[in-house]
């Protein structure tokens, strides 16, 4: 079965208070991430990877130590990246939920360093990427960064959340400014109650 471009979980200019606009999700989700949906559709097509799930053909397709990762990857990757990201955003970011607020403290001293650490690893990822706060196979919690599409599946962590670096994630709303828009997501747009459940 064909996969297929998940509606956002708000209207389009419901984020534009916390600082992502509509027209910006009119092209980041209508366009970019369904040109990768439609992209990976076209490359299973017919091929072992054909009625498998998100997760088995990012993690099937994932190379180690490549210099660029084939197509199905990146079409792949990137469908799965940006279901998450949208769900991790919200236009009624609530209190954090006590449990996380103590693996952040727990993690990186506090909610407000691990703010800025997250902000930081984002600024710092070179080129095209992401910056995430994982759950690495032992337990605790990390903040990486990963090039291109490349994920959290791809090195066996649980991605808690995840934050889109690629200009086109920000221009329109930012320009150049990665690290406004990287504050602003944290302080302004995560869905924390999503990032809870996911621990």
């Amino acid at each position: 079965m064909a996969f297929t471009l998940p509606d956002l979980p708000y209207a389009h200019d419901a984020l534009a208070a916390g600082g992502m606009s509509k027209e910006t999700l009119e092209y980041h989700h209508d366009k970019h991430h369904k040109a990768y949906v439609d992209k990976l559709n076209e490359l299973i097509a017919g091929t072992e990877w054909e009625g498998k799930s998100l997760e088995e053909i990012v993690r099937g397709n994932y190379k180690e130590g490549a210099v660029a990762q084939n197509g199905i990857f990146n079409n792949a990757s990137q469908h799965w990246n940006h279901a998450q990201f949208w769900e991790m955003m919200t236009p009624r970011p609530g209190s954090m939920p006590g449990e996380l607020e103590r693996a952040l403290k727990d993690s990186f001293g506090s909610v407000d360093d691990f703010k800025k650490k997250f902000a930081e690893k984002g600024v710092g990822q070179f080129g095209s990427g992401w910056v995430w706060l994982v759950k690495g196979s032992g337990g605790g919690l990390e903040i990486t960064s990963t090039e291109n599409g490349v994920n959290p599946l791809c090195k066996g962590q649980t991605a808690l959340l995840g934050c889109d670096v690629w200009e086109h994630s920000y221009y329109i709303d930012f320009r150049n400014a990665r690290p406004k828009y990287l504050s602003n997501f944290v302080d302004n747009l995560v869905n924390w109650e999503n990032v809870a459940s996911r621990m």
